[in-house]
């Protein structure tokens, strides 16, 4: 029987680039046109992406990067500032959990630096080069799209008592923008026009222009506004002023960073993902758990509800391990090398009813060691919160700027064999006032650490957050890069791209199939966001999955919660043949906005 799609898979040698935004993946495919590689094409991408998605990612904020060059090894590079200097436990002593929103809980942000490393050892181009469609569409202005429309009116209010940097960026004429107008960033235009001058007043090395750029950003007039910004209190969304942790030092003490991936093998097949510092991990042990279960030799027959049963209560598994034992490794010993054995995930496989949900489970020992584990706050009952009903993807909160940001996405493929896969995030427009000086605001990533010593994702200065941000590369036997793949969304990250992943993996060729097929995931776990909030038994599914298949779910004890169609996950991929040289791409056309370009 014939197989429909949203879109065709798109096939050539050429090049592929899938992102969550049209102009970003036009840019990547117009830098791969103009001669450079496939690193090249992500980091003109991904600045193209803090331009037209900025409810969704900023220049404050944080990326992630799985890479393959063409004839090496896989490597992660990391994009995830750290903690501040000043960011002890005493300086949240009077409050439980790190506020979702205000400069309080600002990182350093992290982009910049792990974008301009990907280019300096590995790219091709100039650092003119893959800014200028990034400085051309925040100075002419990009489309708005509907959710940036919908996210700067709810936030109005607090752009306009509060956050007049906002203000002067988002409401141009004293409005929200609405769909389909045209939105500008001037400021921001001219704070990359300033560091492609003094990459350029270096000389005419790349690799020199480079390096001018990174101290631009980290120790020169970046470092300079964001001190200086931050040197008095600043606002919180609800007006309260706060004075951030963050310093200019905190910039000039960090940089991005190359490391191994955390790998597992999966029938023919291995798997990479980032470590613990970020949920990569959790994946792993999901196919590691699938393998026990024997799921996913089942996907070609599309949604069942033993698959989506069995992928569940595997994840709740895996996320549990992720609350009681992931952290940063350069300060705390995650035993990653038990919680991927073979035996530790028989162990949680055996513990998977398949006649029940378990509502939330907790995290066992592992290596002779306890877990932490954490409290279980269900909606409206974490401290300060202020939600009522079961949380969905999106706004929570009883202040505009209480919105969760989201996250972005890219993924590339040139013909020589680079792969590259990158989720960038943070620094939203709801996260904290934009800085006049540079036309962006910072990032809150530090909502995601405990105020709890026994975590392993507990506050500590110069740490790493254990963050969602989970990008994915395949290789097979031989080694060479076959598959990157990737999502926005939080927590649900691992579970979309895990529930595509086994579809690839297991027999579905055509990647837009295996995207568009209806998705679904838990929030039986600790959210990793402010406040934090558990919803045992939660299963929320789209309308796809079937009403003879919902009713089985709930039959087995299911909290399901059936949302819109077409509404959970924006995925992207990009694949390619070693032995023919064949590329392929695909992305979700869930949000109208994510595109796969190529040929």
């Amino acid at each position: 029987m014939p197989r429909f799609t949203t879109r065709p898979q798109l096939r050539g040698d050429f090049g592929m680039v899938a992102s969550t935004h049209w102009l970003a993946s036009a840019t990547g495919m117009s830098v791969l046109e103009r001669g450079g590689n496939a690193f090249d094409a992500a980091v003109a991408a991904g600045f193209t992406l803090q331009v037209v998605e900025p409810h969704l990612n900023g220049p404050g904020g944080e990326v992630p990067i799985l890479l393959q060059p063409a004839g090496g090894p896989p490597r992660v590079l990391c994009g995830q500032g750290v903690s501040p200097a000043a960011a002890t436990m005493d300086a949240f002593a009077d409050t439980d959990l790190i506020p979702g929103n205000g400069v309080l809980a600002a990182t350093v942000p992290g982009a910049f630096d792990a974008w301009m490393l990907l280019l300096r050892d590995h790219g091709t181009m100039t650092v003119r080069d893959v800014l200028d469609h990034a400085i051309g569409l925040a100075e002419r202005g990009y489309p708005v799209l509907e959710r940036i429309a919908g996210a700067v009116t709810s936030l109005s209010p607090v752009f306009t008592r509060h956050w007049p940097g906002s203000a002067e960026v988002y409401l141009p004429h004293g409005s929200a923008p609405r769909p389909g107008a045209r939105l500008r960033n001037p400021v921001l235009a001219d704070t990359y026009r300033t560091i492609v001058a003094e990459a350029e007043g270096a000389g005419s090395d790349r690799e020199a222009q480079i390096e001018a750029a990174r101290r631009a950003w980290s120790h020169g007039f970046v470092a300079e506004a964001v001190g200086a910004f931050l040197s008095t209190p600043v606002p919180d969304g609800s007006g309260v002023p706060r004075q951030a942790l963050l310093t200019a030092q905190d910039m000039a003490d960090w940089s991005a960073t190359f490391e191994d991936p955390v790998s597992v093998t999966h029938g023919v097949h291995t798997v990479h993902k980032t470590g613990p510092w970020g949920q990569g991990p959790v994946m792993l042990q999901q196919l590691r758990i699938a393998e026990a279960l024997g799921t996913g030799h089942d996907v070609r027959e599309g949604i069942s509800a033993e698959f989506t049963h069995r992928v569940t209560e595997a994840a709740k598994l895996a996320f549990a391990d992720r609350e009681g034992w992931y952290g940063d490794p350069d300060h705390v010993d995650v035993p990653l090398k038990e919680l991927l054995s073979t035996d530790h995930a028989a162990r949680l496989a055996a513990l998977v009813d398949d006649r029940r949900a378990a509502p939330a489970p907790r995290p066992g020992p592992v290596a002779g060691r306890t877990p932490f584990t954490p409290p279980v706050y269900e909606p409206g009952t974490a401290p300060g919160d202020r939600t009522t009903g079961e949380p969905t993807v999106g706004v929570i909160g009883a202040t505009p700027a209480d919105q969760r940001g989201d996250t972005c996405h890219v993924d590339v493929v040139d013909a020589h064999g680079n792969m590259v896969s990158a989720t960038p995030s943070g620094g939203w427009l709801s996260s904290s006032p934009v800085i006049p000086a540079l036309g962006f605001p910072l990032g809150t990533r530090a909502q995601m650490f405990w105020l709890d010593p026994a975590s392993p994702n507990a506050l500590a200065p110069r740490k790493r957050p254990r963050t969602t941000l989970s990008p994915t590369l395949v290789t097979r036997e031989d080694g060479q890069a076959v598959l990157a793949i990737g999502t926005p969304g939080g927590d649900q990250q691992d579970q979309w791209t895990f529930t595509a992943l086994l579809r690839i993996l297991h027999g579905i060729d055509d990647l837009q199939e295996a995207l568009d097929t209806p998705m679904f995931h838990t929030s039986a776990f600790p959210s990793s966001f402010h406040p934090r909030e558990t919803v045992p038994g939660h299963l929320i599914v789209e309308p796809g999955v079937g009403e003879d298949v919902i009713a089985d779910l709930l039959g087995r004890g299911h909290r399901v919660e059936v949302t819109d169609a077409w509404t959970l996950g924006r995925l992207a991929a990009v694949a390619r043949d070693p032995d023919t040289g064949e590329l392929r791409a695909a992305a979700d056309a869930r949000g109208a906005q994510g595109y796969a370009v190529g040929r």
